[in-house]
């Protein structure tokens, strides 16, 4: 057997049509869709930024659906895998702040103009994963009336269990005690907290940590704490680019993203933490 060095064979270059890699990844596409509307050379990282955010949202639906879709089976390690994965995506879409965390109002108000009417508050896949979180509201399907396949996926979304519904149906088949107004209220309204509820999580987690549905509930609030992060980064962001005014759309701005920060996911994941 020979000792001598070789160079490293030269990948194959060589094919017909575009590349595996492009065929899977769709990079000529996904590398296309950028189309500035000013001449601020600052407004291309503003909206690849939030392209970026957009596949995040994505991925974290998927997350979040699988977890769901594993606590109907009773499934826990499939549902606590799934989230421990949006747990590592949520830190990913929250670094996305970064880049667009330094803008002074006047290099935001240089490419401002070009949004037009358009708002973060506008898209469809964030709204479907508030919706998985169990903030809902039938009123916030108007904006999307003129788009029929994204108008389709969100009323559905509305009209099914939220991913806590889910987990606290999941409590009540495991023998804990979950009120029938819990498990049969009208799931396309927004989660409201319950003081049974809370006494659940309480006891869970005066219980054996290593418990799985203690875990679940840890996965859970590691979500929920990334969350608050997001909005919480959000609002900072906002402030920092343009202050009190008038947010883009005509929303609210600043005091809609206090108010929004102020909320918290699964609530009584954090009520009970008084009373163990």
């Amino acid at each position: 057997m020979s000792h001598e060095a070789h160079e490293p064979e030269t990948p194959h270059l060589d094919f017909q049509g575009t590349t595996p890699y492009e065929d899977y990844v769709k990079a000529d596409v996904l590398t296309h869709l950028q189309h500035t509307l000013s001449d601020d050379p600052g407004e291309m990282v503003f909206l690849v930024t939030t392209q970026v955010m957009e596949l995040w949202f994505t991925v974290i639906v998927h997350e979040w659906e699988t977890a769901a879709k594993a606590l109907r089976q009773d499934d826990v390690p499939t549902a606590i895998d799934a989230l421990k994965r949006s747990v590592r995506e949520l830190e990913a879409l929250n670094a996305s702040w970064r880049p667009l965390s330094g803008l002074t109002p006047a290099q935001f108000n240089s490419y401002r103009g070009a949004l037009g009417e358009g708002s973060g508050f506008q898209s469809a896949m964030y709204r479907r994963m508030e919706f998985l979180l169990g903030d809902k509201s039938a009123s916030m399907l108007v904006p999307h009336r003129g788009a029929p396949r994204v108008y389709a996926e969100l009323e559905k979304a509305l009209h099914e269990p939220s991913l806590y519904d889910e987990v606290l149906r999941f409590l009540a088949r495991r023998g804990h005690d979950i009120p029938d107004e819990v498990l049969g209220r009208d799931v396309s309204q927004r989660y409201q907290p319950s003081p049974r509820v809370e006494a659940v999580w309480t006891a869970v987690y005066a219980g054996d940590e290593r418990d799985e549905v203690a875990r679940l509930g840890e996965a859970l609030t590691d979500v929920a704490e990334l969350v608050w992060r997001w909005r919480n980064d959000h609002l900072v962001a906002t402030r920092r680019a343009m202050g009190a005014k008038t947010g883009t759309g005509g929303s609210a701005g600043v005091a809609w993203l206090e108010k929004r920060a102020q909320k918290s996911v699964f609530p009584e994941l954090w009520t009970a933490r008084s009373y163990v």
